[in-house]
């Protein structure tokens, strides 16, 4: 049997990562092909993060036209994760349509909460820590991750504005250290950590993991210290507290760029932003009060991959989100009180409409993951007032916490609530207009199935317990099985919802009782 290929991609903020693997689709699991690194550096140049920079921007482009043809060439498809940089840029949607021009590549932007996620599943791919709990942090060059978990269950998350880069340009733009800029820069850590070191205060946990490119930096330093080989893999390597705050004694004490690049196992392309980074560590290490960490050389794009295969390949259960998703979803529900009864009896409809017309939408099962959320959630705008709750539903889905999809996904299903009445998508609505081509089909196509679908529930008492359809070239007619004191009200409600769907799908619908 053929095994399917996979790439991911992780735009970070210092470093853009390619990895290539081979799935077994009956375990999950998966082989590394190949790995690629370019250090683009598309952070720089801005103390707050809030512009691409054209040279840093054609560096990324340039590297993401290499990793796509690597890609290809293994006829592997890709999946591309941008993280802080592009996540905080307000020129981001330059640098994600040249992605898709250019390279070929459609980049999805990850929250904070959600890359700190898909650290984790890359961590539990890469040690045998999943039945303990453990703190994982990930310093990044424009954020640091945090999340406390055992397994699949996340007890603490949090994404903070702290990162190597954006450190180093903050408090270290001269290249040279001194010792004012790093008391500066350890009492601004101290301040910004605050809400981290009081929350995760609250949650035991079993061990300490770190990743990414700073913390494998200094672990590689003290591993040749400990005589160690320059090659060495450190995966599961255990560091301890005395050696880290060794080794930033070191980097302070080297106050230039050529003076750090004499140390042992420094990575040369971080040696201007390696005191930085070390800092950020030490400090990390003394406001949680940690005595070790364990290193993961899986990070973000593994997780990514980890990710992508439980979307695609092993996802067993057809009629429902994955816990995850779910459990994110129906978090929200109960925060704003939806009618529970209606919402879930919509998705039941709409869920079966999307089933019987797959010959018109051509659509997957990640679009059907999307037209599930945003049926639960299409009403949660009620919340804040029945007028225009549909706009109200697409704001609270788009900036809610929605752990299992990316900051594009909840777009996407934020837009789909949206155009669940009223006025159809249109070019000149800003939300809608931000989305790629592609995305916009998906979304006009869904919110016509949600339409009718809530359609069908117009007394609100969930008259309607299946459907079948008949198709006739380009006439579909729609049977209906149900209460028969409600149906025929039911059947309005479909009709007045109707046109959208005759739009998009270019047939004319018709809805019937089913004798």
């Amino acid at each position: 049997m053929i095994k399917p290929r996979l790439a991911a991609i992780d735009i970070g903020t210092n470093s853009f990562h390619l990895v290539i693997v081979e799935v077994d689709t009956n375990t999950g699991k998966f082989n590394i092909l190949g790995r690629e690194k370019e250090s683009v550096r598309l952070g720089s140049g801005s103390t707050d993060m809030k512009h691409l920079g054209k040279d840093a921007m054609n560096r990324g482009i340039d590297a993401l036209k290499k990793f796509a043809a690597l890609a290809d060439s293994a006829g592997a498809p890709v999946r591309a994760i941008a993280t802080s940089a592009v996540r905080e840029a307000v020129n981001q949607q330059e640098f994600i349509m040249r992605a898709r021009t250019e390279a070929g590549i459609r980049v999805e932007v990850a929250s904070g909460i959600e890359e700190a996620r898909f650290i984790y599943l890359g961590i539990l791919q890469s040690l045998p820590v999943f039945d303990k709990r453990i703190l994982m942090i990930d310093i990044g060059g424009g954020s640091t991750e945090f999340l406390i978990g055992r397994g699949r269950d996340i007890a603490f998350d949090n994404s903070l504005k702290l990162g190597a880069i954006r450190l180093t340009e903050r408090f270290f733009g001269d290249k040279d250290t001194e010792s004012k800029s790093v008391k500066a820069c350890r009492e601004y850590i101290k301040g910004f950590m605050s809400t981290v070191t009081r929350e995760s205060a609250q949650h035991k946990f079993d061990i300490a993991v770190g990743s990414s490119g700073t913390i494998m930096n200094i672990a590689n330093i003290i591993n040749i210290d400990r005589g160690g080989a320059t090659d060495a893999k450190l995966n599961n390597f255990i560091f301890t507290r005395e050696e880290l705050f060794g080794v930033v004694g070191r980097i302070l004490e080297a106050k230039s760029v050529k003076q750090r690049l004499k140390i042992p196992g420094l990575d040369p392309s971080r040696a201007d932003i390696i005191t930085a980074g070390a800092i950020l560590l030490e400090q990390i290490f003394k406001e949680l009060k940690l005595k070790e960490m364990m290193v993961s050389e899986f990070a973000l794009r593994e997780g990514i991959i980890l990710d992508t295969i439980e979307k695609e390949f092993t996802l067993k259960e057809e009629n429902h989100l994955g816990n995850l998703r779910l459990n994110s979803v129906m978090h929200i529900a109960e925060n704003f009180r939806i009618e529970k009864e209606h919402s879930e009896h919509v998705t039941g409809l709409a869920l079966k409409i999307f089933d019987l017309t797959g010959n018109l939408h051509k659509l997957g099962k990640t679009e059907r993951l999307y037209l599930e959320a945003a049926t639960l959630l299409h009403e949660v705008g009620g919340f804040v007032s029945h007028s225009q709750h549909h706009r109200h539903s697409y704001y609270i889905i788009r900036n809610a916490e929605m752990l299992g999809f990316t900051e594009n996904e909840k777009e996407i299903i934020a837009n789909v609530a949206r155009y669940h009445r009223k006025s159809h998508p249109k070019a000149k609505h800003p939300d809608f207009a931000k989305l790629g081509f592609d995305d916009q089909q998906v979304v006009r196509k869904l919110a016509s199935i949600l339409r009718v679908a809530d359609g069908l529930d117009r007394s609100h008492t969930s008259s309607i317990n299946d459907i079948e359809l008949k198709q006739d070239g380009r006439s579909i007619t729609f049977f209906l099985h149900g209460d028969s004191a409600n149906i025929e009200l039911e059947i309005w409600g479909a009709e007045s919802k109707k046109k959208l769907f005759e739009e998009v799908f270019g047939v004319t619908a018709e809805f019937k009782r089913a004798d």
